[in-house]
C-alpha cells in the first residue's frame, strides 16, 4: 500500500511554508522523483501518477509553489509569488526540497520531473544547480523567442506600475492563454485544451485552486524564468551527462502541436546534452500525465527512469 504524507518547510521568501506532499512505496525505496507542478494547479492533482510510481518502488514527492495550491495564506495570493525575484525563490524552494530527498534518499537515483511553468523551473534548476539530479524529465514544455518574452515583460511591468502585482489583468491573461483553444475540435470550455478527459477537465474547471487567472507579478516573474532557459548560456551550464526525457502532447498549444518541444529537445542537444529522448503523443494535449492514453504514458515513464536504475 502506498503511504501518503504531508508536510512543509519554510520558503526562501522568509514568508510562507511551503506545503508538500510525499507517496512512499511499501518496501524499499529504489528511487526517487521530485515533481514540480503547472500554474494555476497543484500538487494533488498528481496524486494518481505519484501513486503509480510509489507502486513500482519509486518515491515521489513534490510541493505548491508560492501562490498555489495550500502554501498560500489567502485566496488574493492565487498566482502571485513575490513582489520581485519570484522566479529565483521558486527555484530556491526546489532546491531547499532537492536536498532534503537527497538526505531521505541517500544512494538512490534522484530525477526531476516538470510540468509546463513546472518544466521552465526545472529548466532553470538544471543550469543554476547541475548535477544536483540523476536524470530530468520535461512534460508540456515549450518555447517562446527573446523578443516574445522581453514584449511580455515589459508589459506586465506596465500593469505592475499602474495597478499593483497583485492585479489580474484580463489583457495579460488573454494573450499568455486565450490561444490555447486554437485548433482544438469542439471545445465545451475555457480549458479543454488541457486534456482530452472531460472528467479530468471538468475537475479543474470545479477546483478553486486550479484555472485562477494569474496575477501581473506572475505573468513578468514567468516572463523572466522562460527569457533565462532560453538562453544558450544557461544551456551551457547544465550538467552534458544528464539524461533527459521530454514527453508531449502533439495536439498541446503551450508546445507548439510538438514541433516547439522538438525545437528545445534540439537546443539541448546542440547545447551538448548527450542523452537526450523525445516522446510525442500524437492527438494529446497538454497534460499528458492525464490523457486518454494515461497509463501508456505512465508505462514510457517508467521504462525510462529504469533506465537510470
Amino acid at each position: 500500500m502506498v503511504k501518503i504524507s504531508d508536510f512543509t518547510f519554510p520558503s526562501s521568501d522568509g514568508v510562507h511554508s511551503i506545503h508538500c506532499r510525499q507517496w512512499l512505496p511499501e518496501g524499499d525505496v529504489r528511487m526517487a522523483v521530485q515533481l514540480v507542478h503547472g500554474v494555476a494547479e497543484h500538487i494533488r492533482r498528481y496524486d494518481a501518477f505519484a501513486a503509480f510510481l510509489a507502486g513500482q518502488g519509486i518515491a515521489a514527492t513534490g510541493d505548491d509553489h508560492l501562490g498555489h495550491g495550500e502554501s498560500i495564506h489567502d485566496s488574493s495570493e492565487l498566482g502571485w509569488f513575490a513582489e520581485k525575484d519570484g522566479w529565483e525563490l521558486l527555484v530556491k524552494d526546489e532546491k531547499y526540497l532537492r536536498d532534503k530527498l537527497r538526505e531521505q534518499f541517500p544512494g538512490v537515483p534522484l530525477v526531476l520531473f516538470g510540468h509546463s511553468m513546472g518544466s521552465f523551473i526545472a529548466r532553470t534548476y538544471i543550469g543554476w544547480y547541475p548535477g544536483d539530479h540523476d536524470g530530468c524529465i520535461l512534460s508540456g514544455t515549450g518555447a517562446q523567442p527573446a523578443v516574445v518574452c522581453a514584449a511580455g515583460k515589459a508589459l506586465a511591468g506596465r500593469e505592475i506600475r499602474k495597478n499593483g502585482s497583485k492585479y489580474r489583468s484580463p489583457v495579460l491573461q488573454k494573450i499568455a492563454f486565450g490561444g490555447y483553444l486554437k485548433g482544438i475540435e469542439n471545445p465545451i470550455g475555457a480549458n479543454d485544451w488541457i486534456c482530452r478527459d472531460e472528467a479530468v477537465i471538468r475537475a479543474y474547471d470545479a477546483d478553486p485552486l486550479c484555472g485562477f487567472t494569474a496575477t501581473a507579478g506572475l505573468m513578468r516573474d514567468m516572463m523572466e524564468g522562460l527569457s533565462i532557459i532560453g538562453r544558450s548560456g544557461h544551456m551551457a551550464m547544465m550538467k552534458k551527462s544528464m539524461p533527459v526525457l521530454f514527453i508531449a502532447g502533439g495536439a498541446d498549444p503551450v508546445g507548439g502541436w510538438g514541433k516547439g518541444v522538438e525545437k528545445v529537445a534540439s537546443a539541448f542537444r546542440k547545447a551538448g546534452m548527450e542523452n537526450v529522448t523525445v516522446r510525442i503523443y500524437p492527438g494529446a494535449r497538454h497534460e499528458v500525465l492525464n490523457e486518454l492514453e494515461k497509463e501508456t504514458v505512465w508505462a514510457d515513464v517508467l521504462n525510462w527512469l529504469e533506465t537510470l536504475a
